[in-house]
């Protein structure tokens, strides 16, 4: 075979396989259209494909560690529901709305109405608790070693934004419908969020604007096309309004509401005023700036007083021989994501060229990792017998997933190596390596 037979082989193959990864990403948010709402994604529970491999032979489990983000929740400002309602309200006032447009108008204007949006800004709705409480009800199925022993204790802390802290309380109300011996301990305070959600630190903000100057920043604007959905709503293909001009714009504000509508159960949707190509376009400008933003580069080492703490609870915990319980971590998706890459979890970390970011979706889907009510879940297991190696598994949003190193056996690797591992990671940090 020539070099140059073999290099074509070779250019085709690794085509293929990028052509397969970007695939699958269509197709997911084919066959799932919410999915493109990237951190407005409602949780997706596991299902039957998803089940957890049998636990080492002679192995039990007895502590979960955990972050979880909030639930499902109202859109954060008021200006993100007003300032799409306002467009609308004033092509109306001039007659340019199209009966499509009259139909966008009433529709985001009676949720914001109906469900008083302006006065629950970022709050949980009850979709989101239901996502703790059936999350919670999972762990107790799957790991009742853990939660329904005699000592099985809990501690549960939360940010001090109370979505998060209401997330915290359904879930362990969960937690005791199932061993209402079970002792939790909740607590809430400013002292937490050192690590739960804490301010990024000056090197680690430099390291992120030095990410952007190197981005290709043309993507917002090839991937955003408005022409279709601005026609579809007004009926003067010249009309712009007087205070938001930018199409492109008004179309993104009002994909984020219609994104953020899987948060709430009242029947109101918006995906029919977006084709699929629409939708898939604006998710890849929002997974390329959340990767720049969280997951490229140093970014993750902005979650390195969580793993910090992650690791000396767990060094307290496994000391204690009848341990049995859980920590429990409740905050943001802001966490869950550079916390994802920085334990690379599966293919959460990926090391992407910034000048090639509009094609990112080969390789790395925001929706995977951060949904409303996300999560991280270490498992330890312990050898019933006294003897043998602490082993420790990944789940993340109840999935298993790999760790870095070689596992024992399937899912499961040595918590000695894992921790050495990670605890290097922070140290050569620390060291500005």
């Amino acid at each position: 075979m020539t070099s140059k037979i073999l290099f074509t082989l070779l250019s085709l193959w690794f085509s293929l396989g990028s052509l397969l990864a970007q695939t699958k990403a269509r197709e997911e948010i084919g066959r799932n259209i919410l999915l493109s709402a990237s951190n407005y994604t409602a949780y997706v529970d596991p299902d039957d494909q998803d089940r957890l491999t049998p636990t080492p032979k002679g192995y039990e489990p007895f502590y979960l560690t955990h972050y979880g983000r909030h639930g499902s929740r109202w859109l954060i400002h008021e200006s993100e529901y007003k300032d799409v309602i306002d467009v609308l309200d004033r092509a109306h006032a001039l007659g340019k709305l199209s009966a499509r447009g009259e139909e966008l108008r009433q529709k985001i204007n009676r949720f914001y109405t109906d469900t008083h949006a302006a006065r629950r800004l970022g709050e949980l709705t009850t979709v989101g608790e239901e996502q703790h409480r059936r999350i919670a009800k999972r762990m107790t199925q799957r790991f009742p070693e853990i939660f329904g022993a005699k000592n099985s204790q809990v501690d549960a802390r939360s940010t001090i934004v109370i979505r998060c802290i209401l997330s915290m309380t359904a879930a362990c109300e969960e937690l005791t419908r199932f061993n209402k011996r079970l002792t939790i301990h909740n607590d809430v305070s400013n002292l937490y969020q050192d690590y739960l959600h804490r301010p990024w630190e000056q090197r680690l903000l430099d390291a992120r604007n030095e990410l952007w100057k190197q981005a290709d920043l043309n993507v917002r604007k090839e991937f955003t096309h408005p022409e279709r959905f601005w026609a579809s709503i007004t009926n003067d293909p010249d009309y712009r309004d007087e205070k938001r001009t930018s199409r492109g714009d008004i179309m993104r504000r009002t994909f984020d509401i219609c994104s953020n509508m899987q948060s709430h159960d009242d029947g109101i949707s918006l995906w029919d005023f977006f084709t699929e190509e629409e939708c898939y376009d604006l998710w890849r400008i929002k997974n390329i700036e959340w990767y720049v933003n969280y997951s490229a580069g140093l970014t993750p080492f902005s979650q390195a007083y969580l793993l910090d703490n992650f690791l000396q609870t767990a060094d307290t915990i496994v000391q204690q021989k009848q341990f049995h319980g859980a920590t429990l971590r409740f905050g943001h998706e802001s966490v869950v994501m550079p916390m994802a890459a920085l334990l690379e979890l599966g293919d959460c970390y990926c090391e992407w060229p910034l000048n090639d970011l509009r094609h990112l979706d080969q390789k790395w889907a925001n929706y995977r990792i951060f949904p409303m009510a996300s999560n991280i879940q270490l498992v330890f297991y312990r050898p019933k017998n006294g003897k043998g190696d602490l082993l420790v598994k990944a789940m993340l949003n109840e999935r298993e997933v790999k760790l870095p190193g070689t596992p024992v056996q399937t899912c499961y690797y040595k918590w000695s190596e894992l921790r050495t591992y990670y605890q290097s990671k922070l140290d050569n940090y620390q060291a500005g390596a």
